[in-house]
């Protein structure tokens, strides 16, 4: 295929097969690539056709039946995953039940031919101008697993430690992915899998085709991520457009401007009321909808307004004889939805005309054949007042004429074998004529079997209706219990914070509160509490109040701390510790390392409200002195003792030289 100037918005693939079968070892396939002015025509085989997709990524692959290029259903499944994201697979010539090739070239003026690469070439052109149905079988909803890219086989302590660190690595690479989801503003739910570590593997169900993912499949250390997209049940067929069929419309004018559609079988297509939309916006969704064959009013004579509609569509009206009645309109209505007496009243308007036009609809429809659409005929008839047959000979190009020449003779005596042939002649004609009405029960039955072919073709499209509807339903409910999730954490974090301000409040009345046993003018100081010197007291003192730097702390149980509990005691970097109990040698001398003020609690006069409390700044200031004073006493006589061992040291290397 050679590169090309894009006529159209992007590129269209026809395929048809040349050679071959598909259930065999090498079918071949002829195949045109059409950008609406250019054509490019080649013979490939089925792998090659399948690179040549991958590569060029046309906006739609078409074919006149979608099982020449599978066998069976699951390998058009199979074709259809390898297919890239942005290529629809289309069948031009219908559905479930699909139309010859030619007919339908034949119907939209396209040039058709029996060899491969001409029905290819009409294939192409027939979905360039969206005639045809997309081929599917997957939902826009894709699965993406994160899971072990390794195994985890068996050992011991250091397996332990391996296991380890794959579980932790696919929960990392999963928080990834869901950040990158976010980021993407993809809805989605994941389910991991806990094991020791972290994660065996996490599963997020996301809503959005591959391509909006910003994730790829592969693998990489640890980790792998595997993307599939959601099957659907079966097969579906999707019209590239949607077919506009005749309608009856009812209109309710005034302030709110009401509109109802009802197809010719007098069924409730759409409602619509709006307050700001002008004559063309409804007009223009009327279109989106059908084209009307009847436009109505509930109230005679037909207001102005809905007169200038029916104008617009050049259809025929219809008005009651008088103003249809608040009762008969609920009653006519009762089994179809509105949000207003608006949409109510132009419904009704509709549904009325469909019953004053019920019989000559079905008349109309019994002479009708089955290959001349029903809508046409009725819109010509109702609409343009013209009669069945002439509209059916102008739409099968009949003329139903007789060149029957007419001759005159004289009347003379019949001979005995002319009046036997006459006779015979009278009995053929009543042949004939039983012929035909027994035609005429072949054509009855004929529309009776395809009647029920359409309502079989009904319950079939009203069990995918339910079946989307259910899958619908399903996410909902997955995105409740979302929701429902998302709320329970916030609710916790808000009793976490309501306690956390409790706290506070209750320190800070702790810092403006009066004692009978404290002056008057408030010289108090906050005391932190820690039951014991351990880090998981620490711990739980700082995530409940925090322990900042210039605190005062109090130990209420001193004993037993080491040195790594000191340090981290040391790391909130406190204004003075007051001890109840004695500290370890250990402890002691980590605080006093870090020049930490450290003293018993028996000269603090304290008060103490749940873990707060407060104590006289004098009695802090106090205990800071005294400490610096045996600090101060300290450090000399650790001076002393380094000095008598550095003398002691000399010595020692003294006597050995001179020996």
């Amino acid at each position: 295929m050679n590169d090309r100037t894009s006529a159209l918005d992007s590129l269209v693939f026809g395929v048809d097969i040349q050679s071959g079968d598909v259930r065999g070892d090498s079918p071949s396939y002829a195949v045109v690539a059409f950008d609406g002015e250019n054509i490019d025509r080649d013979v490939v085989s089925h792998r090659k056709l399948r690179r040549l997709v991958e590569r060029e990524r046309p906006a739609i692959l078409a074919t006149d039946n979608m099982y020449e290029l599978a066998a069976d259903k699951d390998e058009l499944v199979h074709f259809l995953r390898a297919l890239p994201t942005e290529t629809k697979l289309v069948q031009v010539t219908g559905a479930e039940r699909p139309e010859p090739l030619s007919r339908v070239a034949s119907r939209h003026g396209v040039p058709y031919g029996k060899k491969p690469m001409k029905e290819a070439e009409a294939a192409a052109r027939l979905a360039a101008v969206n005639v045809g149905y997309e081929v599917s079988a997957f939902t826009d909803t894709t699965t993406v697993k994160v899971s072990r890219g390794r195994s985890t086989g068996k050992g011991g302590w250091s397996q332990d430690r391996y296991t380890r660190r794959i579980h932790g690595s696919v929960k990392r690479r999963s928080r990834e992915i869901a950040d990158r989801l976010k980021q993407a503003g993809l809805e989605y739910e994941v389910d991991p899998t806990e094991k020791y570590g972290g994660y065996s593997n996490a599963v997020f169900t996301v809503e959005g085709r591959p391509d909006d993912i910003p994730v790829s499949t592969g693998r990489a250390g640890d980790t792998r991520v595997e993307i599939e997209r959601e099957r659907r049940d079966g097969i579906e067929f999707e019209p590239l457009v949607k077919r506009r069929d005749h309608v009856i419309v009812g209109i309710d004018p005034g302030t709110t401007t009401a509109t109802a559609v009802v197809d010719l079988d007098g069924n409730k297509l759409d409602v619509h009321s709006t307050r700001t939309a002008d004559t063309a916006d409804v007009i223009e969704w009327l279109i989106e909808r059908g084209r009307p064959v009847i436009v109505a009013a509930d109230v005679e004579p037909m207001p102005e307004t809905v007169e200038k509609f029916r104008r617009s569509f050049d259809a025929a009206a219809w008005v009651p004889e008088s103003d249809l009645p608040v009762d008969e309109k609920l009653h006519r209505t009762r089994d179809a939805g509105y949000e207003n007496d608006h949409e109510r009243d132009a419904l009704a308007a509709a549904l009325f005309a469909f019953d004053d036009h019920e019989d000559q609809f079905q008349r109309i429809s019994r002479k009708v054949p089955p290959n001349i659409e029903r809508g046409e005929v009725i819109a010509r008839v109702v609409a343009g007042d013209e009669s069945v047959e002439a509209v059916l000979r102008e739409m099968t190009g009949d003329d139903g004429g007789d060149d029957n020449e007419e001759s005159t003779h004289e009347e003379r005596e019949l001979t005995d074998e002319e009046k036997k042939i006459r006779r015979l002649e009278r009995r053929v004609e009543r042949l004939e004529s039983h012929t035909e009405s027994l035609e005429a029960t072949i054509e009855e039955k004929d529309e009776t079997i395809e009647e029920y072919k359409e309502e079989l073709s009904e319950a079939k499209r009203e069990e995918r209706r339910e079946a989307r509807e259910r899958r619908e339903v399903q996410r909902l409910e997955r995105d409740n219990g979302r929701l429902e999730r998302e709320l329970a954490s916030v609710r916790e974090e808000n009793e976490e914070l309501a306690e956390k301000i409790e706290r506070l409040k209750r320190l800070w009345k702790l810092d403006h509160s009066n004692f009978a046993d404290v002056n008057t003018n408030k010289n108090l100081v906050p005391v932190k509490v820690v039951e014991q010197f351990t880090k998981d007291a620490i711990e739980r003192a700082d995530e409940a109040y925090g322990l900042a730097a210039g605190d005062v702390v109090y130990l209420r149980d001193a004993s037993g701390a080491g040195r790594s509990t000191a340090e981290r005691l040391a790391e909130t970097d406190p204004r003075a510790v007051i001890r109840s109990g004695g500290l370890s040698d250990a402890a002691d001398a980590v605080l006093f390392d870090h020049e930490i003020p450290v003293g018993p609690a028996d000269g603090v006069t304290m008060q103490e409200i749940d873990e707060l409390a407060v104590a006289r700044e004098s009695d802090v200031a106090e205990l800071i002195d005294d400490w610096e004073r045996r600090a101060a006493d300290r450090r000399k006589e650790q001076q002393s003792q380094m000095v008598d061992r550095i003398i002691s040291e000399h010595r020692a290397e003294t006597r050995s030289e001179s020996r």
